[in-house]
């Protein structure tokens, strides 16, 4: 269970890599904030924990928890918030079904996830499954808006200790496809909702016969507010997926698709079964009911499409044509070649903001089903952002690959609270149950957007709240002066809800009088111009909304430190709290894998350190805490000596891992503290910490060593045990002891 009081420090509990390594990391920062009388409780936001908190009927009384995320999106409302958050799982349907799979088989009573309900208990069902995946945390938690940077320590370790980066080639056939046209780009409408407007609005289904059915009833739309509406054309798509296949034929290179299916929660996984639906289509046509015996559901990837098929009494002769059809397709980008794992396997699997970035990293080649790198077609279909990722591509052909050493950064000042841009993550997307027409209606009875769509085509909506915009466009102006760096908000004035948003970010330039240190550019114009500023040396500031402060925050600095997970994230909340965010967790998986298979965890803290730092900062400016203010300064000196002595964790087994990570920092730490002069108190108290830990270097690095190799059992993938997941990530009974 939650504590029952509020501590001074919310730390997430979460999920895979992240969360194993606080198993290790969460008992040192225990120790070190309890001198300083800092108190520092959990939450748990993980994928497992949201199910269980969501299902507690039939759970004995040992196995129910709190529904820490409703608490914690109630707490960062207030001025007392400060929450230190880990990346976790936003789920696709697969890595639900899984979750569910794995919690069932440890004893809990929780009911299956009905992908096609049968009645409307089975329907009910699933609506509280679907609450919890995708992007289900962040747009509860995030009350604020986004500052998003690279610490100056990092950024400077990565420039004197530059990442490899692939060659890029003028001849690289690499590219971006989108498509044409009828996308939501191109079918996009925006208006700012008046005080005559406001009100519970209904988005309705309009039949061809005239049957109104209400999608959703309701929908609170405030005077300031930005509302748009959009479809993407479902036979449009189709017939773009097709032509890709074919074009990725031609050119010779590997097709690949990218998307966001998590945070997109709705609307991409649809897409990402189309693509699916497109490779397999022989198939599909050939065996339609066979398929749909099987329950087949492209939607959640060719792997269940495949598990599926093998059930069935003709499997062989439905693979033996799937392996003719492979044959006979192009080159398809792998997400694993040793074990046969394909870009269209799991929708999860490959994740636009991850996948994109490492393979610009690489010289934009993807790995192909032989175990080689090959040029890609890169297939975004929508062209909201997709032209970020093509003016990318494009300027490393022209220009060749970054270099780390001497490039400047990007920062970003992202659009996201109170659910700002969340676009298909949350209830306001639709697929069309048939030809007709979905409308939104205001309060007053004015039909605000209205589009005629055909069955199967996905419609959204989504609103951006006036108060969080004003207060995305003061941080932006905060963070300029601050920094005097070049300044972009990245808008483009021929997309509807652009638009919107410029009429509001041009008149605040011009009341604040800084029209002429700003400048609003499209996302493809903003790419190149941040590319060349960064190119030079310089820096810059991406003013950006949600989707593209998550596109953006993985982009830069993949590219500039090569990973994101080190990355500064603050969020500063509306109401005076402080959130702070410790970097992605798109590889999170692979180090699972790993961890399991060989007890070497390669997951990078450096997100964790700096987070910590800025928290207990926080709390000494709000709190008054001054020993706070000296424990996180010494925390800063301890990720600086990560940085300087290179004791961040190694990717092989039997190299220092994540375990050897903590180790120095909880050592520069005490070391940093019992050198200060600011408390004497806390100095005396680390003393002997300190000369501990120096003391039992040789032993705890060896008992952190000899553990490595083996397989280790944590107790489960999606809910490890607790007991089991300490055992493994605290191997040393000599650090052990001097922590406690």
């Amino acid at each position: 269970m939650a504590e029952n009081s509020t501590p001074d420090i919310l730390y997430t509990i979460v999920d895979e890599a992240p969360e194993l390594a606080s198993a290790s990391f969460l008992p040192i920062i225990r120790k070190f904030a309890a001198a300083a009388g800092v108190t520092v409780g959990t939450k748990d936001i993980s994928l497992s924990g949201r199910i269980l908190a969501t299902f507690p009927e039939k759970l004995t009384a040992a196995q129910k928890i709190n529904d820490d995320l409703a608490e914690l999106g109630e707490l960062v409302k207030t001025p007392d918030a400060n929450v230190i958050k880990l990346p976790n799982i936003s789920a696709s349907v697969p890595q639900l079904v899984a979750a569910i799979k794995e919690l069932q088989g440890q004893g809990y009573d929780i009911p299956n996830y009905p992908e096609e309900p049968a009645n409307d208990a089975e329907k009910a069902i699933r609506a509280r499954y679907d609450a919890i995946k995708g992007s289900a945390v962040n747009p509860v938690l995030r009350e604020g808006n986004s500052d998003r940077r690279a610490a100056k320590a990092v950024k400077s370790y990565a420039q004197s200790n530059p990442h490899r980066m692939g060659k890029w080639e003028t001849t690289s056939k690499t590219h971006v496809s989108s498509m044409s046209g009828n996308d939501f780009y191109a079918n996009e409408v925006s208006a700012t909702i008046t005080a005559a407007q406001a009100g519970a609005a209904k988005i309705e289904f309009v039949a061809k016969d005239g049957a109104v059915t209400v999608l959703k009833d309701g929908w609170k739309l405030d005077e300031g507010t930005v509302a748009d509406a959009t479809f993407m054309s479902a036979k449009a798509l189709s017939a773009f997926l097709a032509e890709e296949i074919e074009n990725t034929k031609k050119n010779g290179v590997l097709f690949s698709l990218h998307m966001k299916a998590t945070m997109m929660k709705v609307s991409d996984p649809i897409i990402f079964g189309h693509a699916v639906k497109a490779w397999l289509a022989p198939i599909f046509d050939k065996y339609a009911d066979d398929l749909k015996a099987a329950g087949v559901n492209p939607n959640s990837g060719m792997g269940d499409v495949l598990a599926r098929i093998a059930t069935l009494p003709n499997a062989a002769a439905i693979q033996a044509d799937i392996d003719a059809l492979n044959a006979d397709r192009p080159g398809m980008y792998m997400v694993n070649s040793d074990k046969g794992i394909t870009n269209l396997h799991v929708p999860s699997d490959v994740i636009i903001d991850a996948s994109m970035p490492a393979l610009i990293r690489a010289g934009g080649k993807g790995w192909g089903a032989d175990g080689k790198e090959a040029d890609t077609n890169c297939v975004i279909p929508d062209n909201c952002y997709a032209g970020v990722y093509k003016e990318t591509v494009n300027f490393f052909k022209a220009n060749g690959a970054l270099n780390p050493a001497t490039a400047g950064t990007v920062q970003n000042v992202g659009l996201m609270a109170q659910k700002a841009e969340e676009y298909g993550s949350h209830p306001t997307t639709f697929q069309a149950p048939a030809d007709g027409t979905i409308r939104v209606v205001l309060a007053n009875g004015q039909t605000l957007h209205s589009h005629n769509v055909e069955a199967g085509d996905i419609w959204r909506a989504c609103t951006v709240k006036k108060a969080p915009i004003e207060n995305w466009i003061q941080l932006a102006l905060d963070r300029q002066r601050l920094t005097g760096f070049r300044s972009i908000f990245w808008l483009d004035a021929n997309r509807a809800h652009d638009a919107e948003l410029i009429k509001y970010v041009t008149p605040a330039l011009e009341a604040a009088g800084v029209a002429d240190k700003f400048e609003i550019m499209s996302p493809d114009l903003a790419t190149v111009a941040s590319l060349e500023t960064i190119t030079k040396g310089e820096n810059t500031i991406a003013n950006t909304g949600n989707v593209l402060r998550d596109y953006l925050t993985d982009l830069f600095p993949i590219l500039e430190l090569g990973t994101s997970a080190k990355m500064l994230s603050i969020v500063k909340l509306m109401n005076g709290g402080g959130l702070f965010e410790t970097g992605a967790g798109g590889s999170a998986p692979k180090h699972v894998e790993q961890l399991v298979q060989e007890n070497h965890l390669r997951w990078d803290s450096m997100g964790e350190f700096c987070a910590l730092s800025e928290s207990l900062n926080f709390l000494a400016d709000v709190k008054g805490n001054a020993k706070a203010g000296v424990l996180a300064t010494a925390a800063e000196a301890a990720t600086q000596g990560i940085l300087d002595f290179n004791r961040s964790p190694d990717r092989k087994v039997g190299q220092p891992d994540n375990r050897d990570s903590h180790y120095w920092f909880a050592r520069y730490w005490a070391e940093a503290l019992a050198a200060q002069s600011d408390d004497a108190a806390l100095a005396a108290e680390f003393a002997p910490v300190a000369k501990a830990l120096a003391d039992g270097e040789a032993a705890i690095l060896a008992e952190i060593a000899a553990v490595q190799g083996a397989a280790a059992d944590i107790g489960g993938y999606y809910h490890p045990s607790v007991e089991k997941k300490a055992a493994v990530m605290r191997p040393s009974a000599t650090l052990n002891a001097i922590i406690g």
